[in-house]
């Protein structure tokens, strides 16, 4: 027999819901609104539902008690009001007709999501999905209900704004969190103080996860988008999101830590571009710190930095931003970057060729009148300590485009440098080759046996083309995210005979893309084309992340026969 609990101080109700609690004194009586379900519903024999708590695009949200650990959780049903009539006199709920569909298809787009986060936490950084359930031609999501406080509270009882360094250590567990949700295949897009909690006893966590269609403007979705937190390409259908929209949300939020002001909304940004630097706002914000805020915010994702691990490093190492800084008027450009270090390099060359030619330059001089013998001891002491500093100093080699195994590992070459190497994918060198070095080459060295950090092709990143046809939209996003496939989405026409928000087909280059193909990750961009609704309007092309002149430059595809 299920056990009924009073949802306001968890004790055993013998008399059910009715009255008032014999052990707290609270009124059981249903308040939730019309709509909603009733306070003490039993979900699965497994959960009462308490007090209504808020809806959004996606549900409703209610306190609720887990009946057997005597625990309170959150749970949120899935209720789209834009696809919905109501419930019946049983509970369940009945899409609008015409809507079955797509009503369909985005509850299910709501519950893969809730069981991969389910899957995935608990998780640093993350609030946890305990449960995830069917009932009454619905889906419920129950998550831990942690006692504290949300970001935006703590903030309003601050006198003072965070430092950068109190910024980074509050927000580490989040980005970790969010690293791990990319790695997953999932995308947050709703990062904002809102949904983060400070509990009493732990680090921060995040939580408001919500659908693809919850969180993108003109969606099927009444949307939730947070201003000044969600990046540009979310007021848009048109447009497509990735990971780089959270590592947008997740500077904004830094900006809003250390600066006390919430950023200028996106579609505000641009239309005319008021965002003022973090260091012209607050002081004590470092130079570097300010512009790879602004790095991560661009209003244009190609040029935005594209994830969460980047950013991480940048906040903390201002060598590592400086690397990072390759794109945008604002920014230090690597060009500028290099042109100062020749600069440096050529000054020192100068100093140095100086030295060695000025003990020549003194003999000469000093040839004339015969020196004495104390004079020319001092002359060969001073030449002895020129010539002695001046081989100390090593001048970086340049070992970009060498092959590693054949010209670097065990040359003679090299024998004076310590040679550190890492590898990655590169679609450009050739396996084996090194992509980039650090210092440059032609840097000045005066350490013993300096340090130079390499990195060496693995060649293209080669990945098999999942079977993603039928999948919706949302789920089709999370398999190309996982394996790390470029793709640009478009909307096509439908006929009828594809589930609207479904992906139809896959191409590349203009041809049938067959599941199964060897892609490389950094060289193509498969074409996804997601079926419209029925008698949908003409073909709508979505802006791609690493092309922004793509979208319209292609040409519209032939609907569907």
């Amino acid at each position: 027999m299920t056990k009924i609990l009073c949802p306001f101080c968890l004790e055993p109700l013998e008399d059910g819901f009715h009255g008032d609690c014999p052990h707290c004194g609270r009124s059981l009586e249903n308040h939730n609104p019309e709509g909603a379900l009733p306070l003490g519903t039993q979900l699965g024999e497994r959960y009462t539902v308490g007090e209504y708590l808020s809806a959004d695009g996606d549900g409703l949200a209610y306190r609720g008690v887990e009946n057997e650990t005597r625990r309170f959780v959150l749970i949120k049903e899935y209720f789209p009001v834009t696809l919905c009539n109501g419930r019946s006199p049983e509970g369940a709920l009945m899409p609008k007709e015409g809507r079955e569909v797509l009503f369909k298809t985005s509850r299910m787009d709501f519950q893969d999501l809730y069981v991969d986060l389910k899957n995935l936490t608990p998780a640093t950084g993350l609030s946890q999905i305990l449960d995830v359930l069917e009932e009454n031609n619905t889906v419920y999501a129950v998550e831990e209900n942690e006692k504290g406080m949300t970001l935006t509270h703590y903030l309003s009882l601050r006198s003072r704004n965070l430092t950068p360094s109190e910024a980074r250590t509050l927000l580490q567990p989040v980005m970790e969190g969010v690293i791990q949700l990319h790695k997953a295949g999932l995308i947050h897009r709703g990062i904002c103080p809102d949904n983060i909690l400070l509990p009493i006893d732990g680090s921060a966590r995040l939580t408001g996860y919500g659908t693809l269609a919850l969180r993108t403007g003109g969606s099927e979705l009444k949307s939730q988008l947070y201003a000044g937190y969600a990046a540009p390409e979310q007021y848009s259908a048109a447009e497509f999101s990735g990971r780089y929209t959270d590592v947008y949300a997740l500077a904004a939020v830094t900006y809003r830590l250390v600066t006390g002001q919430t950023p200028v909304a996106a579609p505000q940004r641009k239309v005319r571009d008021s965002l003022e630097s973090a260091h012209s706002l607050e002081n004590g914000v470092p130079t570097y710190f300010a512009q790879v805020l602004a790095c991560a915010m661009r209003l244009d994702p190609a040029k935005r930095m594209q994830t969460v691990p980047e950013l991480m490093s940048a906040l903390t190492d201002p060598s590592v931003a400086n690397a990072m800084f390759e794109r945008g008027d604002n920014q230090i450009s690597t060009k500028k970057i290099l042109g100062a270090s020749m600069v440096v390099i050529f000054v020192l060359a100068g100093l140095l060729l100086w030295s060695l030619l000025a003990p020549r330059g003194s003999e000469e001089q000093t040839a004339k009148p015969t020196p004495t013998p104390a004079s020319a001891a001092g002359a060969g002491e001073a030449s002895s300590s020129d010539s002695s500093d001046n081989s100390d100093l090593l001048i970086v080699p340049d070992l970009v485009g060498k092959n590693y195994a054949t010209e670097i590992k065990n040359s003679d070459l090299y024998q004076k440098y310590r040679v550190v190497m890492t590898e990655d994918y590169s679609s450009e060198v050739e396996e084996g080759c090194v992509i980039s070095q650090d210092p440059l080459a032609g840097t000045l060295q005066t350490e013993e046996t300096p340090i130079i950090q390499i990195v060496v092709s693995k060649g293209p990143n080669l990945v098999e083309m999942p079977n993603i046809v039928g999948f919706t939209q949302d789920n089709a996003i999370k398999l190309l995210d996982a394996k790390g496939i470029q793709y640009r989405m478009e909307i096509m026409a439908n006929d009828g005979q594809y589930a609207a928000g479904c992906v139809a087909k896959c191409e590349l280059d203009g041809q049938n893309l067959e599941p199964g193909r060897k892609l490389d990750t950094g060289n193509v961009i498969v074409t996804v084309y997601i079926a419209g609704e029925r008698d949908d309007s003409p073909t709508v092309s979505v802006q791609p992340a690493g092309d922004p002149d793509a979208a319209s430059a292609a040409p519209s595809p032939t609907p569907a026969a």
